[in-house]
């Protein structure tokens, strides 16, 4: 029989997107606190900042220790784990005065346009004055309490891992509502007396020891799980339940009682005024927190001024290293062998997909990379293409003089490409055909070079590459952009070298002037501008990702988006191509895909035009032109209704990232593992290593949550095309009945989407590139 210590160390089981929240409520709470140090320091001593980390950390024991994974199976350890929810971590929590620091540790973007609106909505104001109300929050949280500890709902949550979160979730809610009162985290103030806390706090103590009492006293078994479920350690059901009783009864009454009988004592001393939260504190403690910040500062930790955006540049060490020129010419040297690598074994290795570069890096690894970078960064992929690389050398004895044709400076050529990758990938399977693969990284190269070589600028980046459009689009939701940090600087500048360049570095080849660029549509992150900059007054700043959906500007070289219908046509082919793409490799789309095939009679590439051409082009310009002209008529809109669709066309791209998002973590992690045996096959084939064969059979390190990061992201995909149609809605209308007319058609849209989404990420998957698929 395995040790009982060896049992309980074994039992922790870390919940990866709770243990998440916590961590990010956390960083957020502590970057709070810090500004705070250098603006209300008395408001908020160390204390505050322990109690809050406390509160967390009795989340954390209370959903990953022995506790939940015992709670099963001993009634006294799962009621443990209910009074840490109930009665320990919220007031800690609340003790933390954590309305202000988390805030304050919010993006300032995030605060303005999001969390502030939404806070003074009459709706949730109303809400939370409503859950507020002391009579409300004590029914609350001893209905709660009463509630959960009922047999039928008891087995419930014991036998369900969903409903066992949601018993957890009530409880910590309640709880936090509950105790709101008692603490009063600061700036709240009290609805009812001082005094009242104490019959408050007396008669929830009254509830928790007739529950208590009666699970002590009660002469049979109350919850059969314990009943006929394993009895560790030779305990016994009946007395389990007397100790969980008497558990609850003891300290759950010293938890209400304590408080109570400090408030009488504050109210009942004569030379003490009542006890109030915030009061607590000496002058003399207040006076050394005070002192956190110029350690603070001494750390570089001090906050940069309110107007001032965070800037990737200067953040030490790592922004003079992202700046540099050698460093991105470094990692384009290091693109440019793994390319010649996966050229040269897609032309010389197996014919296998998972058993070649060229079927695993580019389709499974760079894809799920780069969208992970635009997700978190930005353009990064664009900065280290190996194709500028080699057009740079080429360059040295190319004119590229010539103007690129006025006919082709927009979009349309991008998007018939971008339609044709999405045809030829799945039309003859890309993705398992490594010469195919090889043959299409030559063909880039050699594009790049002979359109670079030939033509001014930055042409092959601007108006052709596939790759760099689909960048270009999912760039609109990065965090961060290359944008100027001062705009009075601009206006006082005389050369303009960052679009003109200079005899030592030249400007920006796609044609964006700093001072005039919005968002990073045509940006590839290749700091030339940087560099070329006489006043080093361009940056990597932190912006608010998707802003550039909705506000309707002129962008230099790009104009306003709404005159812009080839962009148009660009961002909804990848957003329905994000669909289509996820879709065709789902058990139901591939079985109706052959029966088609078989059907009419027609090869796997005409099938795969007609589902493309129907779900890509047909059925989304269908859907768009109704939109548009509902919206127009619902919304009273003037004037012609194709600028109107081109401006809400484009906020359907958090849509479309967010589904290739999902999409391509799925593939990246599913076979995160598949270069290894790979690696080790070139290298036992260039006797590079005696390591024996490769090791097909490795396991792949994909995680159970995957699946919930992937409905998280299409989560935030809906929220913020939402937001974005609101907001586009608003521009084009001057009420907000009209403006809510006008957004329906398109909100309808994002919701089919959404659902579609949904649906296609629950379906079974192909596990393309790996050996299972073969």
């Amino acid at each position: 029989m395995q040790d009982p210590a060896d049992a309980v160390l074994n039992s922790w089981a870390i919940p990866f997107a709770p243990t998440v929240a916590l961590l990010l409520l956390f960083v957020l709470y502590s970057r709070g606190w810090i500004a705070l140090q250098f603006r209300a320091p008395v408001r908020f001593p160390l204390w505050r900042l322990l109690s809050f980390a406390g509160g967390l950390g009795t989340i954390f024991v209370a959903i990953a220790s022995p506790l939940d994974a015992f709670g099963g199976l001993l009634l006294q350890v799962h009621m443990v784990q209910h009074l840490l929810l109930m009665m320990a971590a919220p007031p800690l929590i609340l003790g933390g005065a954590p309305y202000v620091p988390i805030l304050s540790g919010l993006p300032r973007w995030f605060t303005r346009e999001i969390a502030g609106p939404f806070l003074v909505w009459p709706p949730v104001k109303r809400i939370g004055h409503f859950l507020l109300n002391p009579i409300v929050s004590w029914i609350s949280f001893t209905t709660s309490n009463v509630l959960w500890h009922l047999p039928f709902f008891y087995e419930l949550a014991l036998n369900s891992p969903g409903w066992h979160q949601v018993e957890h979730l009530c409880f910590l809610v309640t709880g936090i509502l509950f105790w709101w009162h008692v603490v009063l985290p600061w700036p709240s103030r009290p609805i009812w007396p001082r005094w009242a806390m104490i019959p408050y706090l007396i008669l929830a103590d009254f509830q928790n020891t007739a529950l208590g009492a009666f699970l002590t006293f009660y002469d049979r078994i109350l919850y059969p799980t314990y009943a006929f479920g394993p009895h560790l350690w030779g305990s016994n059901p009946y007395n389990d339940q007397v100790i969980a009783g008497a558990i609850m009864w003891v300290p759950g009454s010293i938890v209400f009682l304590v408080p109570a009988a400090m408030i009488a004592v504050q109210y009942l001393s004569p030379r003490s005024r009542p006890w109030v939260p915030e009061a607590i504190g000496s002058k003399s403690v207040a006076a050394l927190d005070a002192g956190f910040a110029p350690l603070l500062r001494k750390f570089g930790l001090a906050p940069g001024p309110v107007h001032k955006p965070f800037d990737l540049f200067k953040v030490p060490i790592l922004g003079p290293i992202l700046r540099s020129t050698g460093f991105r010419r470094g990692m384009q040297t290091a693109m440019l062998i793994l390319a010649i690598g996966v050229v040269l074994d897609g032309f010389l290795g197996p014919q296998v997909s998972p058993m070649n570069l060229a079927g695993v890096l580019p389709w499974t690894h760079w894809r799920g990379l780069t969208v992970i970078a635009l997700f978190l960064v930005g353009n990064l992929f664009c900065m280290i293409c190996p194709f500028t690389l080699v057009r740079d050398f080429g360059r040295r004895w190319l004119p590229a003089k010539w103007a690129w044709p006025r006919l082709l400076r927009n979009k349309w050529l991008a998007v018939a490409l971008v339609a044709i990758y999405l045809w030829a990938y799945e039309a003859f399977s890309l993705w398992n055909s490594p010469w195919l693969t090889a043959w299409i990284v030559l063909f880039y190269f050699l594009g790049a070079v002979l359109v670079d070589g030939f033509f001014q600028g930055g042409t092959f980046c601007k108006y052709v590459c596939p790759i760099g459009q689909f960048q270009f689009v999912q760039s609109l939701l990065s965090p961060l952009e290359v944008k100027v940090r001062s705009p009075d600087i601009c206006r006082t500048c005389k050369s303009h070298d960052c679009i003109r360049g200079n005899t030592l570095r030249r400007g920006c080849e796609l044609k964006l002037f700093q001072p005039k660029k919005k968002g990073n549509m045509d940006c590839t992150f290749c700091m030339d501008c940087v560099q070329a900059c006489p006043h080093d007054n361009v940056g990597v700043m932190a912006v608010m990702p998707g802003k550039e959906l909705w506000t309707g500007e002129q962008r230099s070289s790009i104009g306003a988006f709404r005159n812009r219908f080839d962009l148009t046509v660009l961002v909804s082919i990848l957003v329905f191509g994000a669909l289509a793409n996820a879709a065709g490799m789902t058990a139901p789309v591939t079985s109706f895909l052959d029966w088609a095939r078989y059907r009419v009679d027609l090869g796997r590439p005409a099938v795969i035009a007609l589902f493309l051409a129907a779900s890509v082009i047909l059925l989304p310009a269908f859907v768009l032109l109704c939109a548009g002209v509902m919206s127009r008529w619902l919304g009273r809109v003037r004037g012609s209704a194709k600028p109107l669709i081109a401006d809400f066309a484009i906020t359907l791209a958090p849509l479309g990232f967010a589904m290739w998002l999902a999409h391509l973590i799925f593939h990246l992690f599913t076979g995160s593992h598949t270069p290894i045996p790979v690696i080790q096959r070139i290298a036992a084939d260039l006797h590079l290593a005696q390591s024996g064969s490769p090791n097909w059979g490795i396991t792949s390190w994909a995680v159970p949550q995957l699946l919930d990061f992937e409905i998280f992201f299409l989560d935030l995909g809906l929220l913020l095309s939402l937001y974005a149609g609101w907001r586009v809605a608003q521009r084009y209308t001057n009420t907000k009945d009209r403006s809510l007319l006008a957004f329906a058609p398109w909100a309808l849209i994002d919701i089919l989407f959404f659902v579609a989404a949904i649906w296609v990420i629950f379906q079974p998957m192909g596990m393309r590139g790996t050996i299972s698929a073969q």
